[in-house]
């Protein structure tokens, strides 16, 4: 987990690889905080991939402080 705020867009969507990143985490851990429900995501009816919105990333975020 990174120390610093991510520099996201509140209002983005961003993909499960471009929200590890920014959070500084494994995908497989960050699958596991979804399905615990620490972090939500959406999921986009045409392609029935998830996405974060920078609003949620920063949310998670603050609360792992």
């Amino acid at each position: 987990m990174v120390t610093i705020e991510p520099k996201i867009s509140m209002a983005g969507r961003y993909t499960i690889e471009e929200t590890c990143k920014l959070l500084g985490m494994h995908r497989s851990t960050l699958h596991r905080y979804t399905a615990k429900g620490r972090i939500r995501c959406g999921v986009r009816r045409s392609t029935m991939r998830k996405f974060y919105l920078g609003s949620e990333i920063l949310r998670f975020w603050k609360a792992q402080l």
